[in-house]
């Protein structure tokens, strides 16, 4: 097991990044990690059934499965099983635990020693003063956060979060007791990562979901992977692109840094990937500056434009423009004006390598460009996003079979959370459906994003956080003031499955909900049930847990939530919270009557492979104020760093989930036994007098003049683009500063920070 210690970086070793991804090493890895979480029998349960039809949804990220029947027996990847088996472990935290450890010691820890002490068995407070701490009843719990509740001055002083992991019908609960209350305050992990996507792509094309399914992606010509590591983050997703290459279609991976997921897979399960060298994913790598997508984009608008002038009628798509768009005259004005010089400043590629790109495309047919946070969490990301469409849009490329948009969700079900109207500025629409169908007047002012929401703790105006799922405290920017402002509340409660490190950073008054995980079996009076969640590509199916739970003492997320609800509410309005909870198939049938998309729900469900939601777009149908799609100017923006500075952008490692790190390991990119590692490129070492293995603190720069400094870093080479800087979240997080965030989005800008290499301070 892990020590307290393991955020050291004394047993730091580096070697050659990975040129593949995957193959016999993830398989290992995975079984090794998920024996050493539990027994073999319960192993082999959750590997069996995750993913299957009738199975256990994997927690982990939004990819889709193939069709049943078309579903290999072992559907998951590394990260897949590693985070399945996280959750299914038998190891265990009672009051015991508690009794040993007071809070401060807990955050004194590290984020992998506190995942590593197991599940969390039943429900604990801190009260007022305190320094540990002690278990409380379910009732008890109840009834001192209702009355924290109904003693606020205004429903606007809470907060309700919630992580992607929750299903559907918690999070239709969740947000139905929140607007019942009176806000709309339901800040969300989306907040924080593909918020820029939902922007631009409501704006553009009327809705903030990608418009391809998996068979789209199987069938494309040519695919654009942009600011996206799917070898770690969406493992599966390499799967499908191996598809398309056999198929014929070909990728280009946009990125600033050579991953090995897309450079070349390894299929696990099958001949070639064992045997073989498996499979070539990028047929060309552009390697990237931090921030550049955006002068990319517009440089292959601008080649396609003129490529239409050589050749009129030949290139661009007129019939789709002139029938489903409006604002091309004035966006093709727009783009005429780009220089190549900005262009070749801004990414850091060589004209020819863009004119390469610019050629493939015209010799595609239908093309899909995905995309995640490394486009999302700039400054300029919805701009960016928008570009994007306008990309597509010039050859027709939305709306029709292998082409479209495709934002890659990395968090299971946080798609479904928001379509759930997990969201602080719902429609109207939403909110009337949902006040006739429950007979009250929802909130009409918009909430607390999960920024807002940062900057209301601190100020006062939110007194009392409710976090469902998810580590808040880690996964939010601007680390110091985080804590801070979740000291300042009166009460802090979590609905969690294992300990992190938002417990040990509470209000006066703290609450820990251990709750039933996605593998649990849930049984409630009505009998044995099931959730739902959404997948990326707008695929909604069933989750069954399959495992014995944690502990006989636990309650589901919809139990947890329904009480609570009955507790602050009572019978105003009158809402059958009890029912609700005895039998979740009652929630399906009042979410058919609210959300679009969404009726004969439980009869859908029937089908093993659920149900795909329709996506307007596909129809040629937009959302938008004049019913097109609509082209936009986006002015040129790049990323500035200051001579002696660099722009770090903060990432996953391999071994890791969201802000929980599984290991100290980063095979794929030669990090071992170590987390606070600085790639750098080895010229910008150089020009910056770095050595190897030297030991630097990171400090960022921002005009509110606060020194945000992130200590002991030891700088290793690395080939990412000139001018850029990768190290790991969370623990980098205390560098983005709360009021860094996209344009329109108010996203943290994670993957654009400016800072500077400093000696590391003497301990």
């Amino acid at each position: 097991m892990s020590s307290p210690n393991d955020s050291t970086d004394d047993d730091l070793t580096v070697t050659s990044p990975k040129t593949w991804a995957t193959g016999v090493p993830a398989v290992t890895h995975a079984l090794r990690y998920s024996l050493q979480q539990t027994s073999p029998r319960r192993a082999a349960t959750s590997l069996l059934t995750i993913n299957q039809a009738n199975g256990t949804d994997c927690p982990g990220c939004a990819w889709p499965e193939p069709a049943p029947g078309q579903r290999h027996r072992n559907e998951y990847c590394e990260n897949g099983a590693k985070h399945i088996n996280d959750e299914a472990t038998t190891r265990r935290i009672g009051r015991d635990f508690f009794r040993q450890y007071t809070i401060d010691e807990l955050n004194r820890m590290s984020d992998l020693w506190l995942n590593q002490r197991g599940r969390l068995t039943e429900p604990m407070v801190k009260r007022p003063g305190a320094s540990h701490y002690e278990p409380i009843g379910w009732d008890e719990a109840f009834s001192l956060m209702s009355q924290e509740l109904r003693g606020l001055d205004s429903p606007d002083e809470a907060a309700f979060y919630t992580s992607g992991r929750l299903g559907n019908e918690a999070a239709f609960l969740l947000q139905l007791f929140a607007r019942a209350f009176g806000t709309n305050n339901l800040p969300d992990c989306s907040n924080m990562c593909h918020e820029s996507s939902g922007r631009a792509l409501t704006e553009t094309l009327g809705i903030g979901k990608g418009s391809v399914s998996l068979d789209d992606i199987h069938h494309a010509d040519l695919i654009f992977v942009v600011g996206q590591n799917p070898g770690t983050n969406h493992p599966r997703m390499l799967s499908a692109l191996e598809e398309t290459k056999r198929n014929g279609g070909h990728i280009i991976a946009v990125n600033t840094l050579p991953e090995a997921g897309l450079l070349r897979f390894k299929h696990p399960q099958k001949a070639r990937g064992v045997l073989g060298r498996g499979t070539r994913i990028a047929d060309q790598f552009l390697h990237i500056r931090a921030g550049g997508d955006l002068a990319l984009f517009q440089a292959l608008n601008l080649l396609l434009l003129q490529a239409e002038d050589a050749c009129p009628g030949g290139v661009l798509d007129h019939d789709f423009i002139h029938a489903h768009t409006t604002g091309f005259e004035d966006f093709a004005q727009h783009i005429r004006a780009t220089t190549w010089h900005n262009v070749l400043e801004a990414t850091g590629l060589t004209r020819e390598e863009i004119e390469h790109v610019h050629h493939r495309v015209l010799n595609s047919r239908s093309i899909i460009v995905c995309w995640a946070m490394g486009i999302t969490q700039h400054k300029h990301g919805v701009p960016t996003i928008r570009e994007i469409v306008n990309f597509l849009m010039l050859r027709g490329n939305v709306g029709r079979p292998g082409a479209g948009v495709c934002p890659v969700r990395g968090h299971s079900n946080v798609q479904g959370d928001r379509t759930m109207g997990i969201w602080e500025q719902m429609p109207q629409s939403f909110l009337d459906a949902l006040g006739r169908e429950f007979a009250f007047a929802p909130p009409t002012k918009h909430g607390y994003d999960s920024v807002d929401a940062i900057r209301a703790m601190r100020d006062g105006k939110v007194k009392v956080f409710l976090g469902v799922a998810g580590n808040f405290v880690r996964a939010a920017p601007d680390s110091e003031l985080t804590e801070q402002a979740m000291r300042r509340c009166r009460l802090t409660a979590h609905i969690s499955t294992k300990l992190n490190r938002s417990h040990a950073v509470c209000g006066q008054t703290a609450l820990i909900l251990p709750t039933l995980g996605r593998s649990d079996r849930d049984i409630q009076a009505g009998g044995e049930q099931f959730v739902t969640v959404e997948d990326s590509m707008s695929m909604v199916h069933s989750s069954r847990g399959r495992l014995t739970p944690a502990s006989e003492t636990l309650l589901s997320e919809v139990a947890i939530i329904s009480r609570l609800a009955r507790a602050t509410l009572g019978t105003s309005p009158d809402i059958p919270w009890e029912q609700f909870e005895a039998d979740y198939d009652t929630i399906r049938d009042r979410i058919a009557r609210v959300v679009p998309g969404f009726a004969d729900f439980n009869a859908r469900l029937a089908d093993p492979a659920g149900f795909q939601l329709r996506n307007p777009v596909n129809d040629h149908t937009y959302n938008t104020p004049s019913g097109k799609a609509v082209f936009t100017r986006n002015a040129f923006e790049m990323l500035h760093a200051p001579e002696g500075h660099l722009i770090l952008q903060t990432m996953r490692s391999h071994d890791q989930w969201n802000t929980i790190p599984y290991a100290m390991n980063d095979r794929y990119r030669g990090i071992h036994h170590g987390r606070r590692v600085v790639l750098v490129n080895p010229d910008d070492m150089k020009a910056l007098g770095l050595t190897e293995l030297q030991k630097v603190d990171l400090v960022s720069l921002w005009h509110d003049g606060v020194k945000r400094r992130a200590e002991g870093f030891r700088v290793v080479p690395y080939p990412t683009t000139r001018g850029s800087a990768a190290a790991y979240y969370p623990e980098t997080n205390v560098l983005v500063p709360l009021d860094s965030v996209a344009d329109f989005s108010n996203t943290p800008t994670s993957k654009g920070v400016v800072v500077r290499l400093e000696p590391a301070s003497p301990q």
